[in-house]
């Protein structure tokens, strides 16, 4: 049964459903990073490209992003424990699948559908705009450490997976994943069993005017800026996360080296994530946007020269610390101009495009690579991607510091 948000709002069943929705999107991205450790196995395997073995990757997130808006919107109408039950099952599954696969197409397919759109899709939007209905004034970081799972798991999948490539192979460790996935994902979340039936206790500070147009645009074309925003920024983080490792192996480190030099950034990406919803909650979501926006394009230049082991390390640490506050920034946009009943599919929407940035940017450096032999071109494409949303974070940035001075 839905509860009023006086009742619940802040309280102790909050911050457990806060720590539950931290674990369950931390196991929930095992489907992403286990997409990027398997792309050296993919290749000696399936003896495909680098452009085709990033295929997997970009089908999970392509996957991950139309599921999310998906369940998104199944959970605005229902809550969240039941699709995340089902996310749990289609992720055992689908990673049972995949360590059976014989083809290459098999595995890309089962990659997309069960890890990606019925799986992993149902541990982030959902979670994430459900958890910012139960905060008000801690809002920003309570969605920063929800979302900050995603790089908590990048810490611990991709060594914790690779170590166990190198030794048993990643056929078994994949049918592990399985288990691992069914059984965590059910547990945690039947702690999501109460809904809830407030107003998310928003603080509406924004005048009529600018509900109904936020920021000076219609919902539909602000959205929409959003959404090409996501694109822009993703496709420059993937660029590292995704090929971090492959580039290790190539300046002659081994893949190990390259997995823990991911777990660095991801790690760092916490740091930045819990930051992030510090500043957000003091100066709102579209200035932490912003800043983490041209942090990233500064920490990208820094790949272009290093080519040294403890280089690598230092730009890894450097790159995580830089972007992790980016994507909570949009969750806080969304929850400050939208209306909060339709947070999970608004936020789904954004992600999608956040997503389809991910696999796009993940597949363009590998294209890149095969095009030119190294990754300094993917680079400097990861950098144009992000001048643009810099670009629309920047005109966003003037409509507010506008629609204020209209309203003072």
């Amino acid at each position: 049964m839905p509860i009023e948000d006086q009742v619940l709002h802040e309280n102790y069943y909050a911050y457990v459903r806060l720590a539950a929705s931290l674990i369950l999107l931390t196991v929930g991205a095992a489907g992403w990073y286990s997409s990027i450790v398997v792309l050296i196995p993919v290749l000696q395997e399936f003896d495909v490209s680098r452009s085709m073995a990033s295929i997997p990757y970009m089908s999970t997130m392509i996957g991950f992003g139309f599921g999310g808006i998906l369940m998104g919107r199944i959970s605005d109408r229902i809550g969240v424990m039941l699709p995340v039950l089902f996310g749990g099952v289609s992720m055992g599954t689908g990673f049972y699948i995949a360590s059976l696969s014989t083809t290459f197409l098999q595995l890309s397919l089962v990659h997309g559908v069960l890890i990606g759109f019925f799986g992993m899709s149902t541990t982030f939007a959902p979670l994430v705009a459900d958890i910012s209905h139960w905060f008000n004034r801690r809002r920003g970081i309570a969605v920063a450490i929800v979302i900050s799972g995603s790089y908590v798991a990048g810490a611990i999948w991709p060594p914790t997976i690779q170590h166990h490539f190198d030794t048993i192979g990643w056929r078994d460790t994949y049918l592990g994943l399985a288990w691992i996935c069914f059984a965590a994902m059910t547990i945690f979340g039947f702690l999501l069993y109460q809904r809830f039936g407030g107003n998310g206790g928003d603080d509406v500070n924004e005048s009529p005017e600018t509900s109904k147009r936020p920021l000076g645009y219609s919902s539909g074309r602000l959205q929409s800026l959003l959404c090409v925003a996501g694109i822009g920024c993703c496709a420059a983080m993937a660029m590292p996360q995704v090929h971090i490792i492959a580039h290790a192996v190539d300046l002659g480190f081994s893949a190990m080296r390259g997995a823990e030099m991911l777990a660095l950034m991801l790690g760092c990406g916490v740091v930045s994530r819990l930051a992030s919803g510090v500043l957000s909650d003091r100066f709102g979501g579209i200035r932490t946007l912003l800043l983490g926006s041209g942090l990233q394009a500064a920490v990208l230049v820094l790949f272009l020269p290093v080519d040294t082991l403890t280089g690598l390390y230092l730009v890894s640490a450097l790159f995580g610390l830089s972007q992790g506050g980016i994507v909570p920034s949009y969750v806080i946009i969304v929850r400050t101009y939208f209306d909060p009943g339709s947070a999970g599919e608004r936020i789904g929407t954004v992600l999608l495009f956040a997503m389809i940035g991910m696999a796009l940017g993940g597949w363009m450096a590998g294209a890149l690579y095969d095009l030119t032999g190294s990754y300094d071109a993917a680079i400097v494409n990861a950098i144009a991607f992000n001048i643009m949303n810099m670009v629309i974070a920047g005109m966003l940035l003037r409509r507010v510091v506008a629609v204020k001075q209209m309203s003072a």
